[in-house]
């Protein structure tokens, strides 16, 4: 598993999201539904305290959490972005 952030996803952090060189992001698993697609990533300012996967661009630094990376069953994951919205891309299975 790997973590990958684009450098649109960072200008995107930056500008549109107000996020500062040095900052930590974490990206986390939240339970959005009991719909086909009941979990979604989220996204906040956080300190790791088990980081599983972790990387930085920018002087950003992103993470997941040991709790979140069963979520990515195996897969990368890349942070994209399409003007002022973060995107979320696993990888096909390993």
């Amino acid at each position: 598993m790997k973590l990958t952030v684009t450098p649109a996803a960072v200008h995107c952090f930056v500008q549109e999201w107000d996020f500062r060189k040095g900052d930590r992001i974490r990206i986390f698993v939240r339970y959005v539904s009991g719909g086909e697609e009941p979990f979604a990533f989220g996204i906040t300012p956080d300190e790791p305290v088990q980081a599983a996967l972790s990387t930085v661009a920018d002087d950003l630094t992103f993470f997941m959490e040991e709790k979140d990376i069963w979520f990515l069953e195996n897969r990368d994951l890349t942070l994209d972005a399409r003007e002022d919205m973060i995107l979320f891309q696993m990888s096909s299975e390993h």
